[in-house]
C-alpha cells in the first residue's frame, strides 16, 4: 500500500507531529508513505532526518493551481493507493489535484469548528478522520454524514527516560517555587490572552509561590502575567524533558480538537488544569487525571490551580491517574485506527467498482 500524505504547515505544531508519527508508524508496518510538505518546513526536515520519503510543494492558498498541478504530477508518477490530507489547505489542494484521478481521498480534521462549503466537504472526500468526538460533531453539524466520519484519537509516544529541564536554575528562581507550564503556539486561541486574568485571580500567597514557563512561540526571556513571574522559553524541541521539569500544566485553550500537549504532560505525570472545551472534555477525567473548569471561566481556573498548588496529595493522585489515562492515547492506537479507516475506504471502493456496469 502506498499513501501520499499532504500537509501545508510551515511550523512544527500538533498536526505536523501527528503526520510524522503516522508516516513513521506506517513504514514500520510495511506501508510505503510519501509526505508532501512545505519547503524548508520543520516537518520536511524531520522526515529527511529519519529517512522517510518526502517531496516539497509550496501550498500558498487553498486553491493554489500551481500546487495542484505539482501534486497531480506526483500522483501520476507515484500512483498512491490513497491520498491523505492533514489540514484545510492540503484538503483543498488535494481536491483539485485529484480531479478525475480515481484515487480515494481521506481528510483528517483537527479543529472543532463547524465547516462551511459543500465543495470541500462533499462526497469527493471518501472519508473524514476526526481527532475527537467534538470534532466529529462539528463535521456532522456542517453536513458530513456520520457514515463518512470516524474518530481516531491523536497519539503521542510513550516518554523515554528523560532528564527534566531545570527551569528554576535557568530562570534564576527560588528552589521552593512551584512551576506551571503552558505548551503550544502562543496565540489568542490557545488562551495566552487569559493568563493575566488567571494569574491575577490567584490568592496573593499562592501567586507568589508559583512561576509560569511558556513553551512555544518565538519570544525568549523573563516576563510577567497578572503579577506572576514568568519565563518565555521559545520553541522547545525536546518537549518531554521540558515538560518533565514542571509541577503542573495550564491549558487555557478556548477551542481544542483534542490537546496532545495535555496527553504529553499526563504521560509524564504532570497534572493539567484545562478548560472543558472541545476534545479536552473527552481526554481529561476530572479529579482522576486532571482538573477541568467551565470554558472561559478564569476565576474557576484560578481556583483549581490554587487547589492543586496547595494539595500535594491531589497532585500525586492526578499524576498517577494521568499516566494511566495517557497510555490510552498511544501512537500505535492512532496508526492502527487510521489503517482501519483506509481498509474500510478501499473495501467500499472495490465494492463500488465491482458493482459498476
Amino acid at each position: 500500500m502506498r499513501i501520499l500524505h499532504l500537509d501545508s504547515g510551515h511550523h512544527w505544531r500538533g498536526g505536523q507531529r501527528q503526520v510524522f508519527l503516522l508516516a513513521a508508524g506506517q513504514r514500520e508496518r510495511g506501508v510505503e508513505p510519501l509526505v508532501v510538505a512545505a519547503p524548508h518546513s520543520p516537518l520536511a526536515g524531520r522526515l529527511k532526518t529519519v529517512g522517510l520519503a518526502s517531496a516539497a510543494v509550496a501550498m500558498r492558498a487553498d486553491w493554489d493551481l500551481i500546487a495542484m498541478r505539482r501534486v497531480r504530477r506526483l500522483v501520476s508518477r507515484w500512483r498512491p493507493t490513497l491520498v491523505h490530507a492533514h489540514d484545510a489547505r492540503a484538503h483543498a489542494i488535494a481536491l483539485g489535484a485529484l480531479l478525475g484521478a480515481g484515487v480515494p481521498l481521506i481528510v483528517t480534521r483537527r479543529v472543532p469548528f463547524v465547516p462551511r462549503g459543500y465543495l470541500k466537504y462533499g462526497t469527493r472526500v471518501a472519508h473524514f478522520i476526526a481527532i475527537s468526538h467534538a470534532v466529529q460533531d462539528s463535521l456532522e453539524h456542517g453536513g458530513v454524514s456520520a457514515g463518512r466520519c470516524t474518530v481516531v484519537y491523536s497519539g503521542v509516544p510513550t516518554p523515554a527516560p528523560v532528564a527534566p529541564r531545570d527551569w528554576r536554575r535557568e530562570a534564576g528562581w527560588p528552589t521552593d517555587t512551584l512551576l506551571c507550564g503552558v505548551v503550544g503556539a502562543m496565540t489568542a486561541e490557545k488562551g495566552v490572552a487569559l493568563l493575566h486574568d488567571i494569574a491575577h485571580a490567584l490568592p496573593t500567597d499562592v501567586r507568589d509561590r508559583l512561576r509560569l514557563v511558556l513553551l512555544g512561540g518565538t519570544a525568549v526571556g523573563a516576563s510577567e502575567f497578572g503579577g506572576m513571574h514568568a519565563y518565555r522559553a521559545g520553541f522547545v524541541d525536546a518537549i518531554h524533558d521540558a515538560v518533565a521539569g514542571l509541577d503542573m500544566l495550564w491549558h487555557p485553550s478556548a477551542a481544542e480538537g483534542l490537546g496532545t500537549a495535555v496527553i504529553d504532560a499526563m504521560a509524564l505525570g504532570i497534572p493539567p488544569v484545562a478548560f472543558a472545551t472541545g476534545g479536552l472534555a473527552e481526554l481529561v477525567e476530572p479529579g482522576l487525571s486532571g482538573l477541568l473548569v467551565p470554558p472561559g471561566d478564569t476565576a474557576a481556573f484560578a481556583r483549581e490551580v490554587t487547589r492543586m498548588a496547595t494539595d500535594g496529595t491531589l497532585r500525586r493522585r492526578l499524576a498517577d491517574g494521568g499516566r494511566a489515562r495517557a497510555a490510552q492515547f498511544g501512537v500505535d492506537f492512532m496508526v492502527e485506527g487510521t489503517a482501519a479507516v483506509y481498509q474500510r475506504v478501499l473495501a467500499a471502493s472495490s465494492a463500488s467498482g465491482a458493482s459498476a456496469p
